[in-house]
């Protein structure tokens, strides 16, 4: 990476959790561990729908794992809400292994990625510029 290229933003990002039997929370965490030169962290509330706006205002975006949709979509659907709310890009993940997505968070997601790092980091990174 070139000097002038580097970015030392702190990324702060909600990645859903929840009910997720194929693990795509840990495996999606450690793409985003192993581009050393990314920097983030994840804030994370008790209650999506009841955070209020300082706790979103400071959020560069929203991760949606599509893979754990079906068992988590009140989660989900907070998410959405809090982005539209709040102006916050959401970055769709693929279901790990899979193209299809739910057209419901087609629909609203500002970004759709695979699985591949340097694709989620620069999603991440240009999210806000797709609004």
């Amino acid at each position: 990476m070139f000097e002038d290229e580097k970015d030392d933003k702190i990324y702060n990002l909600i990645i859903t959790k929840g009910i997720d039997m194929k693990n795509e929370y840990g495996q999606f965490c450690e793409k985003l561990f192993s581009k050393v030169d990314f920097l983030w962290k994840e804030s994370i509330s008790g209650s999506y729908a009841h955070a209020g706006d300082a706790f979103y205002e400071k959020i560069d975006g929203i991760i949606l794992l599509a893979g754990i949709y079906n068992d988590n979509k009140e989660l989900f659907n907070d998410l959405l809400a809090a982005s539209e709310r709040y102006d916050i890009p959401t970055i769709l993940v693929r279901p790990y292994g899979l193209e299809e997505v739910p057209e419901v968070l087609e629909e609203n997601a500002t970004t759709i990625v695979g699985w591949n790092a340097n694709c989620i980091v620069d999603s991440i990174k240009s999210a806000r510029e797709l609004m």
